[in-house]
């Protein structure tokens, strides 16, 4: 959004004002029918005037309210036929009147009644009706008034709600964009530092296991590089370029096991079905961060088990993994994963824990709804 933008309840009103315009003139062509006079361009011109004067009451109530007295003062000092001459004033002086011109309104009435007055001449009949309908007018625009400022608060409070929603789901795609960018990155960076670590050692004694490992180095890098390109993609505006890689979800699993840098036996309890997008990646990501997790964390020779439960209204995905080497007492650098990883699963209407097996290691336990048939 830019600074440019008109604030809530300074926006033109076109439908209102072209609705007044066309009533007022073809009201006014209906009621002068078989009148002696003529309405004539002219006296159309200042009907049409004073309604579309209206558009933007709002911004300049005043300027606006000047233009619409001053039209209709004209019609009737110019003697035209009678008309439908009620409709632009009385809404021009309720925004007049809701932004504070009160006395400009009153002035401008009462102006333009000694105008008419000293210009045509009426009779005292005459006089007394035009002084009735102009104090009439001002009673029923003091009526109208606070019923016009309402609409208009609830109007601009259903725009502030409107953009405050707006706000809202931006940042949590911000978030969500984040969370996917953290898990890629945070995946496919640790397993590039083993594989280097591994290439290393075998510089010397063994480089085919040496070249075999830079290999996998450069196909891991490019993974990322895709899966990157394919979260960032979701920035572009509809219409540019889609990603080129399919969204990442359990039907890869097998291929993330695969390149797990461990070894990683997987359990499927259940009939497998489609699952919802959002549900889908979330599962993966889930397995992603908690693999990356058990190679930063685990001790060497670690283990990792995935079981993935469909039951009739929920995805349940347990990773667990036998800690290696490393000592119960061993402290673990402290990270964002966990937290991500339960954030990702509120956000859809689950949950998700995370903390030490019962027998040794560290075990994530996430459940997602995941309800047959339905998909995003």
């Amino acid at each position: 959004m830019t600074s440019s933008r008109l604030r809530p309840g300074s926006m033109s009103h076109p439908g209102l004002a072209l609705l007044t315009a066309l009533v007022q003139g073809a009201g006014t062509a209906i009621v002068a029918r078989g009148h002696p006079a003529d309405v004539g361009v002219v006296g159309y011109v200042l009907l049409v005037l004073s309604g579309l004067a209206l558009a933007d009451r709002h911004r300049f109530p005043r300027r606006n309210f000047v233009i619409v007295a001053a039209a209709i003062t004209a019609y009737h000092v110019l003697g035209l036929p009678p008309a439908l001459t009620f409709l632009a004033p009385t809404i021009a002086a309720s925004a007049a009147i809701s932004a504070g011109h009160r006395r400009l309104v009153w002035a401008a009435m009462c102006g333009g009644y000694g105008l008419w007055a000293a210009l045509t001449a009426p009779t005292l009949n005459r006089a007394l009706i035009a002084a009735a309908l102009v104090a009439g007018g001002y009673a029923l625009t003091e009526l109208a008034t606070p019923a016009a400022r309402a609409l208009r608060q609830a109007a601009q409070e259903q725009r502030r709600l409107a953009e405050e929603r707006q706000r809202r789901q931006a940042s949590e795609e911000r978030l969500r964009i984040a969370a996917e960018l953290h898990d890629v990155v945070g995946h496919h960076l640790s397993l590039i530092n083993i594989r280097a670590g591994v290439g290393r050692h075998l510089m010397d004694r063994d480089p085919e296991q040496a070249r075999i490992a830079l290999d996998t180095i450069q196909q891991t890098s490019a993974e990322a590089l895709r899966e990157v390109q394919s979260v960032l993609n979701t920035l572009h505006p509809a219409g540019e370029a889609a990603p080129r890689a399919p969204a990442p979800g359990l039907d890869r699993l097998d291929g993330l096991t695969a390149d797990a840098g461990l070894p990683v036996r997987t359990a499927i309890d259940g009939e497998p079905r489609r699952l919802p997008a959002e549900i889908d990646r979330a599962a993966y990501r889930i397995i992603q961060e908690a693999l990356t997790n058990v190679r930063r964390h685990a001790g060497p020779g670690a283990t990792a088990g995935i079981t993935i439960e469909y039951l009739p209204q929920t995805l349940v995905i347990r990773i667990d993994d036998d800690g290696g080497a490393r000592q119960p007492a061993d402290p673990a650098p402290p990270g964002n994963g966990i937290t991500g990883m339960r954030e990702r699963a509120a956000a859809l209407g689950g949950s998700l824990t995370a903390g030490p097996a019962p027998g040794g290691g560290w075990r994530v336990d996430a459940s997602l709804p995941a309800a047959p048939g339905v998909s995003q």
